[in-house]
């Protein structure tokens, strides 16, 4: 999943969460109002979608926070992962 979640056996419910969290991550001014309804016609409540894009708009945040200030993380944490 990690390497490629298009291979992995998810829902579509799951499957339409992911591309938009790719999409809201890699390219987040390109995202639409389908967008969303695609979420919505796969069973996700408004409040869900909402919390789902706070919580990627967040890690995006903070992932570009480290990033730009150059910190890196301990190998044995990663290696946890």
């Amino acid at each position: 999943m990690v390497s490629d979640y298009r291979k992995a056996s998810v829902t579509e419910a799951e499957r339409a969460l992911l591309d938009f969290a790719v999409k809201l991550t890699r390219e987040p001014a390109a995202r639409t109002k389908l967008d969303v309804e695609l979420l919505q016609k796969a069973g996700w409540s408004d409040r869900t979608i909402l919390d789902l894009t706070l919580v990627i708009s967040y890690f995006a945040f903070v992932n570009r926070i480290a990033e730009g200030l150059g910190v890196e993380f301990e190998s044995s944490l990663i290696a946890q992962t």
